[in-house]
């Protein structure tokens, strides 16, 4: 397949370039492209010819976001749109990679794709937005939601934890939030199959299983054989600028519909570490 990938230097593209290495592959990182230049997108997109487009760039700080709603807008729907627009000029195919976020959080049992969006925060809403303009402009487009995501490309929630737990005896994690961590080596690998699939419509894409963040955080610690203690707390008690939904479990039903099937969390988290070079030496079998 001819591809083209934008978003190449973030998290998930750490493993999503390597995962492509067979493919003709024609990777941009954000400072390669900017979403926001439509002319320069269209161009990127012209040249390269591909069957397939991954957008996985976007702006992912989401406290950050809150206070900088139009950047947030420019770059996550403004963006995706100047993609979509390109990709139906050149007749290739989209992956949009979105997110958990675009749901409140209100239910107790894992989300389907058919339910209501009604994100409560300004990253999510961005996502929500772009995820409804791209399925107008390209119907036949596939969005990739998925959640909790970590991995060696950049900063994420076991490296946190692990470098709290080597300078702290106790950790304090909200333990009020679940959902699905999901380890970019799984996700990279499950959206090659997707594209080979020609998956269309909403795919749900996580690891399977779910915790909260505490109930995460202590399996960390434990698998890493370090001796800090996890404290459960509350969102209440650590507020942050953007809301988190309490619950927001991805139902796999849609990604079993292309028979692709994702690792438990623990499986996941436990080859997250065994690479870690700073956690392999410490990791309990």
């Amino acid at each position: 397949m001819r591809i083209t990938l934008f978003g190449a230097s973030g998290l998930l593209g750490h493993d999503l370039v390597p995962a492509l290495s067979g493919e003709q592959l024609t990777a941009f990182s954000v400072e390669d492209a900017d979403l926001r230049d439509h002319a320069r997108v269209r161009g990127m997109v012209r040249d390269s010819r591909p069957e397939w487009i991954l957008l996985l760039a976007a702006y992912t700080d989401v406290d950050g976001c809150e206070s900088n709603r139009d950047l947030a807008f420019a770059v996550n729907c403004e963006g995706a749109v100047n993609v979509a627009q390109a990709a139906r000029e050149a007749g290739s195919r989209l992956l949009f990679v979105s997110t958990d976020y675009v749901f409140d959080g209100s239910k107790t049992s894992p989300y389907q794709t058919s339910d209501a969006r009604n994100p409560a925060s300004v990253y999510g809403e961005s996502k929500a937005r772009a995820e409804k303009r791209l399925l107008e402009i390209l119907p036949e487009v596939c969005i990739a939601r998925t959640s909790w995501l970590f991995g060696h490309g950049g900063k994420c929630f076991p490296a946190t934890i692990l470098r709290l737990a080597s300078t702290r005896p106790e950790v304090s994690v909200v333990n009020d939030q679940r959902g699905s961590p999901t380890y970019t080596c799984d996700l990279a690998s499950a959206l090659v199959k997707l594209c080979r699939a020609s998956a269309r419509g909403i795919v749900h894409v996580t690891n399977s299983g779910n915790c909260t963040w505490c109930e995460f955080a202590t399996e960390i610690v434990r698998a890493s054989g370090m001796p800090a203690k996890v404290k459960p707390v509350t969102t209440a008690e650590f507020p942050r600028p953007a809301r988190r939904p309490a619950y927001s479990v991805l139902s796999p039903d849609s990604l079993h519909a292309y028979n692709i099937h994702m690792p438990e969390w623990q499986h996941a988290l436990r080859r997250y570490l065994a690479s870690a070079p700073a956690a392999a030496a410490s990791v309990v079998p």
